[in-house]
């Protein structure tokens, strides 16, 4: 398994993975023309930049758009419900997943990951640290052209070397937040070894991943869009750094890991966040240049999400139709209906005016239109009747049952029929997400209305939020602190729909087992005359054993390859 791989096969695979990255960039080119034996590899300038670039790899090797049934992660949630009776979604939805068969184990992925920085680091150790010299390997450094090209990969290494530091601390958060715990290896080890080695607790990998953290952050690009190396934008920055430190520390300051409710944690969380707000807002070519996005609807489609300001850090993924092939209405010539979303979530989107009779989605939080397809509305250049009989009618084979669809990522009036292709881009951190992480470590230290000397208070910045251009909710009046957790637990369940969040925010706050053992509801939509009759019905019941659930089980074979050293989780 991953933690037993010799070195050299270990860098075949590095070398290999990833030909092709859905990017015009080149920051991810990891293959080499010929195996890597040893002598190539102690012989080829090129080598120490792929194995630079290979950890890159496993980011993107699980493409967050189709991890589950090929499709978004949300119908493990009450955000949505698969449409397919069939399906490895059902394993979690009906409590029968375990160690030997959980379709959501990354155990491997991330210890791949953390395998590539490590051998990069000790590649580059093994020579002395000299990176120039490595750069220097049977290469033109003379010659004006090749000159620059050689002065330029120097510059890229003193950057690349701080970035393996902070992916390794991307992925070992990534392990706890699924597990717990993790083994915290800093080195790689052969085949024969087979080393015993217990997991560390979350607290010691949390305080590893803030080591790596603070004692790497300012060696990193500081933005790579206004840098002279704007084509390696995508890579990890001062920026990107900060954000996950931010937001490794809401999640240690959160119920699940913090039963006692230190003020401590919440105090370190907002810090944190506060350090990663100066940053991010900061606007000269030493700062991040972050800010809201003015559209939020097209803020997720296609290059955006790579333009904004809005994005710290995204995921750019290959050209491909995939997600509205799976998501369209199966009405609409190529669509599969895929993942729908509930009335549980499209009940939480806040009125913003009287209600309409016959149009329960008027008057209503804009972002519940820019995110979801209501009945009535106009989707792909038609209005959608999921009535008897209409075009959209539910008892339509392979239809939607909760009377909804999916619209965030999915591009307007794909021609699917053509095989129209595009880009689909996952912003791992973001600004907005950034306010609301700000919001909540704040208002656990401090209340709602206490900035502590820091830039915004707990309220002024999820009114950022809320407030954003083409959003413009009213702002959040709350007074009691226990009444702004709610105001920001709700606000995160909006704005981050689909994102990837509902999940662990449930399991962080403690909330998994009431919430996630709820039937998850749709509505039925029938017609009387010129009004359509929306009728709430329960659509699927949800298993979640508590506190069994809390955290994934290790994968056995894991444990075998350990001689016992890894202990199961509880209740595994």
């Amino acid at each position: 398994m991953n933690l037993l791989y010799n070195k050299t096969t270990k860098a075949a695979l590095a070398f290999a993975l990833i030909g092709a990255t859905g990017c015009s960039k080149d920051f991810l080119d990891t293959r080499l023309d010929t195996q890597p034996v040893q002598h190539n590899v102690d012989q080829n300038y090129t080598t120490i930049i792929q194995l630079a670039n290979a950890p890159y790899a496993y980011m993107q090797q699980i493409n967050e758009f189709n991890v589950l049934d090929g499709n978004l992660f949300a119908a493990v949630t009450d955000e949505a419900v698969q449409t397919n009776s069939v399906g490895n979604v059902y394993l979690f939805n009906n409590g029968n997943w375990n160690q030997f068969n959980n379709p959501d184990d990354r155990y491997n992925n991330y210890y791949s990951g953390i395998f590539a920085v490590n051998y990069f680091l000790e590649y580059l150790n093994k020579n002395g640290g000299d990176y120039k010299a490595l750069l220097a390997l049977n290469r033109d450094t003379i010659t004006a052209d090749t000159r620059l090209n050689f002065e330029n990969d120097i510059k890229l290494m003193e950057w690349s070397i701080p970035e393996a530091h902070v992916l390794r601390a991307y992925f070992y958060f990534e392990l706890i937040k699924r597990y717990g715990s993790a083994p915290l290896l800093t080195q790689t080890y052969a085949i024969s070894e087979r080393p015993s080695v217990a997991a560390s607790s979350f607290e010691d990998v949390v305080n590893f991943i803030i080591t790596e953290i603070d004692t790497y952050k300012n060696d990193l690009q500081p933005n790579w869009k206004t840098s002279a190396f704007s084509n390696y934008d995508g890579r990890f920055t001062v920026g990107a750094a900060l954000a996950l430190k931010a937001r490794v520390l809401l999640y240690a300051a959160s119920p699940l890991h913090n039963p006692s409710n230190s003020a401590a944690k919440w105090e370190a969380a907002a810090a944190a966040a506060n350090e990663a707000l100066v940053f991010a807002r900061r606007t000269d070519n030493t700062g991040g240049n972050n800010q809201l996005d003015a559209d939020y609807r097209n803020y997720f489609l296609g290059s955006n999400t790579l333009m904004s300001n809005e994005t710290i850090l995204a995921i750019r993924y290959a050209p491909d139709n995939n997600l509205e092939r799976a998501n369209y209405p199966i009405a609409t010539a190529g669509g599969n209906s895929g993942i729908t979303p509930t009335h549980n979530l499209v009940s939480a989107y806040e009125f913003t005016g009287p209600e309409v009779p016959g149009n329960p989605y008027a008057n209503r939080d804009p972002r519940l239109g820019y995110t979801i397809v209501t009945n009535g509305s106009t989707w792909n250049s038609r209005i959608i009747n999921q009535a008897p009989g209409g075009s959209d009618d539910m008892k339509r084979i392979n239809a939607s049952r909760t009377g909804y669809y999916l619209k965030k990522f999915l591009v307007d009036n794909a021609d699917l029929i053509n095989n129209a292709q595009f880009q689909h881009n996952w912003p791992v951190f973001r600004f907005g997400e950034l306010l609301l992480v700000y919001a909540e470590a704040m208002n656990e230290a401090y209340g709602p209305d206490n900035n502590n000397g820091y830039v915004f208070t707990a309220r002024e910045a999820i009114n950022m939020v809320r407030s954003r251009p083409g959003v413009n909710m009213p702002a959040v009046t709350a007074a009691a602190q226990g009444d702004f957790r709610e105001a920001v637990k709700h606000e995160r369940r909006i704005e981050l729909a689909f994102e990837n969040h509902r999940y662990w925010d449930l399991i962080r706050w403690g909330n998994a087992a009431d919430i996630q053992n709820q039937p998850v509801t749709g509505v039925e939509v029938t017609r009387h005359e010129s009004v359509f009759i929306y009728t709430p019905k329960a659509v699927q019941n949800r298993v979640f054993v508590s506190p069994k659930m809390n955290f994934y089980p290790f994968p056995q074979s894991e444990i075998n390859i350990s001689n016992g050293a890894i202990v199961q989780n509880p209740g595994w």
